[in-house]
């Protein structure tokens, strides 16, 4: 009886989310040496997809601490900047006579944009917004 193993997680994406989270900083922060050693074996070993159940379901487990920790930290800068920044220019736009700018507080996706325009600026070019 041949079973057949969904090949979910390729060696890419663990490469991906290997260098996603070096350059978020929580590579070192959100796992454990065997944890981090495992993702470095399986690069290591896994040709194109995981094929292993078992490798599957450990990975699966480590890409998740993962991905909540880079979640936690950007929803963290979202409300560390972006929300100011999304407050300052409501209240400019208000100023100047737009009356639905009072909705822009609220709206994760303006904050979120905000966000990252203000962590991607160059610092020679960025002004204190």
């Amino acid at each position: 009886m041949n079973r057949v193993i969904d090949p979910a997680l390729s060696r890419d994406e663990l490469v991906m989310m290997r260098v996603r989270a070096l350059r978020s900083g929580v590579w070192f922060k959100a796992l454990s040496t065997v944890e981090r050693s495992m993702v470095n074996l399986a690069i290591r070993v896994v040709e194109k997809d995981v094929k292993s159940s078992l490798l599957a379901r450990l990975m699966g487990g480590i890409i998740d601490k993962l991905k909540e920790a880079t979640e936690s930290r950007f929803l963290h800068m979202v409300l560390e900047i972006g929300l100011p920044l999304a407050r300052k220019f409501s209240g400019i736009a208000q100023g100047w006579g737009n009356k639905s700018a009072s909705q822009w507080t609220d709206d994760p996706g303006f904050m979120r944009f905000l966000t990252i325009l203000s962590t991607n600026a160059p610092e020679t070019g960025r002004s204190d917004i």
